[in-house]
């Protein structure tokens, strides 16, 4: 009788490996699990892809993959299953580990992998003959920002970079690109950071850490759950470990990582920099790390002024941001070049509107208590808009914090309750108008409204929501669109 050949190991397999015979499941057929399908097909893997929400955009790609050999199921209860004979999940970031198909798979010991693993894994040569490097960021806020600074400076250093990850191209299909890149500048959430085993950044940062999506985690002490998926981004990096010195959770997290015997920790600050350290000389962001003569000296890279904003965590992202770089060996002048040539996305701190001596911000990005205060703490005297989806954070540190720049508070949200509870014990003195539900369109009129009844000549008007965003839009952007419509039509109609 011929023996039965042994199937494939796909933990020893790479990009030049043959995966014919590998079968694999991909969880969650959203952007990463397209990709993810996509390429693991490129490579001879069979392919079963499985989710449960459907779209018009689901259902084209899903037409695509089948055509080259893929199983689709896009249906209720598509999710309850694992598959017999299967040799790997790749699982979109947002399944939690209890979600039936990956309990299952961690019951018949099959290896659950997230797409950054995978992409982690099909790394190829590039143009030094060894893979691109990964330039890692994480954090609870300005992780986005700060991987967009970055992929700038290296541009500007004449590297062919990509912002990838959580923002940008799928990863997996950036490290698949038949041209290859010189770095990476990737941004990872707690998610994505769950379901990655042996990722070796060349060099990671933590940028603060706060309670966010602790609704996620469900073991009895989620803050701690979730700052260990934050520190697993520094375990086996090999240059240097970007921590917050204002955040001594994050330098906790250097210490606790097993690193590559020689990788530094680097710390960034908004005050003086110490030795092996980034921060703020008078009114330059000066580097006390990556220059010989460290214990007396720093090099400039480049000033205050140079920044497409002041606010503390925008300089706060700018001095991490620029440490991954000089570990890379980026020059000083590809640092300046980089961060002079940067301006945020839309809704971080946008300018919307001033009138009347009273300035209109939309910061909708500001998803979480942390954010929130962070925007806060960038004016004097502020209108607060808040509310939304609180993701089982709190908002008591927030209010202690920031009560004395409260002009007032205008709340919307399903859990603006949450909000309006911390108010009342904290800043009990600070006028807070509700302005319900109600529909979209009509409910931020009313936010409009109310927040310019309270503001007064140099007040700043901020929608800073601390909250997610999908219990009344779209997503954050559109909860910012609608802000800022909401005020110009105001304005327009004052002007007539």
């Amino acid at each position: 009788m011929t023996p039965t050949p042994a199937r494939p190991d796909p933990s020893s397999l790479g990009r030049q490996d043959s995966w014919d015979g590998v079968r694999a499941v991909v969880a969650g057929f959203g952007v990463s699990g397209f990709a993810a399908a996509d390429n693991l097909l490129f490579l001879g893997a069979e392919v079963t892809a499985l989710d449960e929400a459907t779209s018009d955009d689901k259902a084209e790609k899903a037409e695509l993959l089948e055509t080259l050999g893929a199983t689709i199921r896009l249906d209720a209860g598509a999710t309850e299953t694992l598959p017999d004979d299967v040799d790997v999940v790749v699982t979109s970031p947002g399944w939690r580990p209890s979600a039936p198909l990956l309990a299952q798979a961690a019951g018949r010991g099959i290896p659950v992998w997230g797409e950054v693993e995978l992409a982690w894994r099909l790394r190829d040569a590039g143009p030094t003959g060894e893979p691109a490097p990964w330039l890692a960021v994480t954090g609870t806020n300005g992780k986005t920002t700060t991987v967009q600074m970055l992929d700038s400076i290296l541009r500007a250093a004449g590297l062919r970079s990509a912002a990838v990850g959580n923002v940008g191209r799928p990863i997996v299909e950036a490290v698949m690109d038949p041209e290859p890149y010189d770095v990476f500048a990737v941004e990872l959430s707690s998610f994505q950071l769950h379901y990655t085993q042996s990722m070796s950044a060349e060099s990671a940062a933590v940028l603060n850490l706060a309670e966010d999506h602790l609704d996620w985690y469900t073991g009895p002490q989620p803050m701690l759950d979730y700052a260990a998926d934050k520190g697993r981004i520094y375990h086996r990096a090999q240059r240097a470990c970007v921590y917050n010195v204002a955040d001594p959770q994050t330098r906790r997290l250097v210490e606790d990582a097993d690193v590559v015997e020689g990788a530094r920790a680097i710390g960034f600050t908004l005050g003086t920099p110490g030795v092996g350290m980034l921060g703020i000389v008078e009114d330059f962001l000066a580097d006390r790390a990556f220059v010989e003569d460290r214990s007396t000296s720093a090099a400039e890279l480049c000033t205050l002024s140079d920044l497409a904003s002041q606010a503390p965590h925008f300089v706060a992202n700018a001095l991490a941001a620029a440490a991954l770089a000089r570990a890379h060996g980026v020059s000083q002048a590809a640092v300046r070049d980089g961060l002079k040539a940067f301006r945020p996305d839309g809704h971080r701190i946008a300018h919307v509107a001033t009138a009347g001596g009273v300035t209109w911000i939309d910061d909708s990005k500001a998803t979480n208590p942390h954010a929130a205060m962070s925007s806060l703490q960038a004016y004097d005297s502020v209108v607060w808009v808040a509310g939304g989806l609180a993701k089982g954070a709190g908002f008591d540190d927030l209010t202690q914090k920031v009560r004395e720049r409260l002009r007032g508070v205008v709340l919307l949200g399903q859990d603006r309750r949450v909000i309006a509870d911390a108010l009342s014990r904290h800043a009990p003195d600070v006028p807070v108008i509700d302005i319900g539900d109600g529909e979209t369109g009509s409910a931020m009129e009313r936010v409009v409204d109310a927040a310019a009844r309270l503001a007064r000549p140099g007040d700043t008007v901020l929608l800073a929501p601390g909250c997610a965003s999908m219990d009344m839009f779209a997503n954050y952007a559109a909860r910012g669109d609608e802000f800022t419509a909401a005020v110009r039509r105001r304005l327009a109609d004052q002007d007539t």
